[in-house]
């Protein structure tokens, strides 16, 4: 009798060290043999029972950690920790709320501060904001509120349902204030859109001389690279290369990004040259980089490299090549990595979907694209605002909406993304009477309050002739909320339709909002006056321009002040501007020229003309027929017919006009 009840405490004790063991290493194999051996040995207790749901909730069986849960009518607050946490860590953010109530009601042990961290969790995933302002009652009333751990988990609740003035409150208050803490409020601003508020907070906490981590980097970098702070991101940097080895990839990923985002890839590429380490994400960091930097070329460069280091592209790195085999036209690569999306089963991803979408509409392959489409689940929107934008760019206005109305019969909620993509067919028919039914729609559907969608109803209307709905539909957009964009569209559209002092004033009152022109509103403008005539309103806006140096002329800018001045007969001044010019002219600047010799009948500047653009664009027959035009109109008939005859032997043929009108949608 003595030796078997001294053997009782010592299997009590192996099995508690053996439990101890499984849930150190969660393993969940080891926890299921461990339990069917205490089982069949009858040696079960209530206390292992809620060792073992513990075990199982920290290796994440869920089903398992429940079932034990449910049956013990004896818990602790640990035990209900553990199985809150676990759901939580499951992204069963509802369920743990649930185990928490019950906690509350049962009343038998109290919430501690390892509870109220994965409760306020919880909280700020789905963004319940009154129960997570209940859950930080109860801390203040149970003593917790100012424990260092339950506050930081109240400051990151805050953040998530969009609090910040809350989130601020809680951090005022704090007595001891954590890197973490620190951390928290500014990857709250940043993702909240206050990247002002975000950077200074970072000064702050250096100024109070709290020492960063990588997480600090991590969450201010991305700050940095959205506000173009290259001065800031390189203090930055400075730090990571002071701290050394006490930085994780992660912060030199961030580097890479921010560098990328400040259009400084090749000091991006020299961090990317100095890391020892480098995973999937520092590939598709470098990739997307060059991508945003317009270096397509450069960025499936690395796809090769990155598998030759060893590193497997995941779903994100193929959508990011993807894109930049559309941005290149290049099908052919596009269908190789199509084939490697498949090999590693990223074809059903969402994202590699609406990317393979995209990149088969921007080669030029709809049939490709529908194919993929046909292939998708059709449950998520993303696929659809992709099938219908690829319509839209490819000029398949009716299949557009078509695709629409299919997407609104399958009871899929549209989001501002579907219309972004839809509306350019809209323009492309130039329907007032389908636009107008489109704006009814987009009231009633509560999107009008959206700024994007308002431009792109701006851009709808003014294709379609009617500025006065355009200009009613740009006045409704809140004047704080009038972007870049916004001006641009509606000053297109009184450029578009020739009246070009309305577009030059729109022009001065975006300035004088504090709203800074980029390219396409120069181009915009500059075109306006081109087909008004306004030469020296026209011409002062281009010298402004040159003289602020915040846009750098490109093309389209050149290409209008040579129309501008070519319509004015001042064809010398276009031509000299032209050899001016510090890049070499393309074909739209010297058809401009051509344009405008034909009018004044320039015959020596239209032969300059003429010969850069059958170098340029041999097989344009509009080149030719302009040419002997010029000819022709000075009597040189000999030269029109040597023109014609050049036409012929290369085989050109002067394509047909065609005109297009509408009855009753036919």
């Amino acid at each position: 009798m003595r030796n078997s009840s001294q053997a009782l405490p010592r299997a009590k004790h192996f099995v508690t060290e053996q439990l101890n063991n499984c849930t150190a290493t969660r393993s969940i194999a080891r926890t299921k043999q461990l339990h069917a051996h205490v089982i069949t040995t009858g040696s079960l207790s209530s206390r292992l029972s809620s060792d073992f749901t513990k075990s199982y909730a920290l290796s994440g069986h869920v089903c398992y950690a429940r079932k034990l849960f449910d049956e013990l009518s004896d818990r602790s607050s640990a035990l209900y920790n553990a199985v809150i946490r676990m759901y939580v860590h499951k992204g069963l953010h509802y369920d743990a709320l649930k185990v928490f109530v019950c906690m509350l009601n049962e009343g038998k042990c109290r919430p501690d501060n390892l509870t109220y961290p994965f409760v306020a969790k919880a909280c700020g995933e789905l963004s319940l904001l009154d129960v997570g302002v209940s859950v930080h009652g109860c801390t203040l009333v149970s003593g917790f509120g100012l424990d260092a751990f339950v506050q930081n988990s109240l400051l990151a609740m805050y953040m998530n349902c969009r609090e910040k003035g809350a989130a601020r409150r809680v951090f005022e208050a704090m007595q001891d204030r954590s890197v973490v803490s620190w951390n928290t409020m500014i990857s709250g601003y940043f993702r909240n859109g206050c990247v002002d508020e975000a950077l200074r907070m970072f000064k702050w906490m250096i100024d109070v001389g709290v020492e960063p981590d990588s997480a600090t980097v991590v969450s201010v970098l991305p700050t940095c690279g959205y506000t173009k702070n290259l001065a800031l991101g390189r203090e930055v940097h400075a730090l990571v290369e002071e701290k050394g080895s006490g930085m994780n990839i992660k912060a030199y990923n961030a580097l890479v990004d921010m560098y990328a985002r400040c259009g400084k890839m090749d000091e991006a590429q020299v961090v990317f040259d100095k890391m020892g380490k480098r995973d999937v994400v520092t590939w598709t960091t470098m990739i997307n980089g060059y991508i945003l930097n317009g270096d397509a070329r450069s960025a499936l460069a690395l796809c090769g490299l990155m598998q030759y280091d060893g590193v497997r592209p995941n779903a994100v790195t193929i959508a990011s090549l993807l894109s930049a085999c559309g941005s290149l036209s290049l099908s052919t690569y596009g269908r190789c990595l199509h084939g490697l999306a498949l090999r590693q089963k990223h074809e059903c991803d969402v994202i590699v979907e609406t990317a393979l979408i995209d990149m088969y509409a921007k080669c030029k392959h709809m049939d490709h694209s529908f194919r993929v489409f046909a292939r998708t689940s059709k449950q998520r929107a993303a696929p659809w605002n992709a099938v219908i934008s690829a319509s839209s760019y490819n000029g398949l206005a009716r299949e557009a909406m078509e695709l629409f109305k299919w997407m609104l019969m399958e009871a899929i909620k549209p989001d501002d993304a579907t219309l972004n993509g839809l509306f350019p067919s809209y323009s492309i028919l130039s329907d007032f009477c389908q636009a107008r039914d489109m704006h009814s729609y987009v009231l009633r559907s509560g999107f009008l309050s959206s700024t994007e969608v308002a431009t792109s109803l701006v851009d709808v209307y003014s294709k379609c002739g009617s500025l006065e709905s355009a200009h009613k539909m740009f006045s409704e957009i809140p004047n704080k909320e009038k972007d870049i964009i916004a001006w641009s569209v509606i000053i297109s559209g009184y450029g578009m339709h020739g009246h070009g002092e309305a577009a030059v004033s729109l022009f001065n009152q975006m300035v004088k909002s504090g709203v800074s022109p980029n390219e396409v509103t120069f181009t915009s403008v500059l075109h306006a006056c081109s087909h008004a005539g306004l030469v020296d309103e026209g011409l002062r806006l281009f010298k402004s321009m040159l003289e602020s140096r915040q846009v750098n002329p490109q093309t389209d800018h050149y290409t209008c002040i040579v129309d501008l001045l070519g319509r004015a007969g001042r064809l010398e001044e276009a031509y000299d501007l032209i050899k001016s010019m510090t890049f070499r002219p393309n074909h739209a600047i010297w058809g401009a020229l051509l344009g405008a010799c034909v009018t004044h009948e320039n015959v020596e500047l239209g032969e300059i003309a003429a010969k850069w653009l059958f170098e340029l664009e041999p097989e344009n027959t509009g080149n030719y027929v302009l040419m002997a035009k010029i000819y022709a109109a000075v009597g040189r008939w000999k030269d029109a017919e040597n023109v014609r005859r050049m036409m012929s032997e290369i085989g050109l043929r002067k394509s047909p006009a065609h005109s297009l009108i509408e009855v009753r949608n036919i």
